[in-house]
């Protein structure tokens, strides 16, 4: 038996174990990169027991006039659009619904968040970058098996047309 044939037949069994492991790698990539994008959502954000329960603070908009230069967008604009994304898709992320699509607008976000703040430091730019970085796992590759968009496309979609979303 050569080298080649005993490597192959030890690194199968441990590849397949790996294989295993691969959706759970990336539900954990997804809900790390939805949480950094939520925890950003619930700074700027208070919630109180007065319709609409919830409301921007005042501290957001006050950052946005002063802070954050968004291109093409009045402050108080992005201050509301950047707060409704960083609620809305990183559940979708989380879920895996739509998620693709999440993926994209987080990284479109994130790209414009560090742009927006001049001010950003070495630390805080190597951190958006690494968020960077994990998006793009859901964006290019789908969401993974532990998804909502695998259940959809698995259950409802034609079983090739499906293999083909995510």
């Amino acid at each position: 038996m050569s080298t080649i044939e005993a490597t192959t037949r030890i690194a199968r069994p441990v590849i397949h174990r790996l294989e295993f492991l691969a959706p759970v790698a990336e539900l954990g990539i997804r809900l790390w990169a939805a949480k950094f994008f939520w925890d950003a959502a619930l700074t700027k954000i208070n919630v109180d027991a007065s319709f609409p329960f919830i409301h921007m603070s005042p501290t957001t908009i006050t950052l946005f006039q002063t802070e954050y230069q968004v291109p093409l967008l009045a402050p108080m604009v992005a201050a509301y659009l950047g707060t409704a994304v960083e609620l809305i898709f990183p559940v979708l992320l989380a879920l895996g619904l739509g998620g693709r699509l999440a993926a994209a607008m987080l990284f479109v976000f994130n790209i414009v968040a560090v742009i927006s703040y001049p001010g950003l430091e070495e630390f805080g730019i190597a951190q958006h970058q690494l968020y960077g970085t994990l998006l793009l796992l859901p964006l290019l590759r789908g969401p993974g098996a532990i998804s909502i968009d695998h259940i959809i496309c698995r259950h409802y979609l034609a079983a090739g047309a499906g293999r083909r979303l995510l």
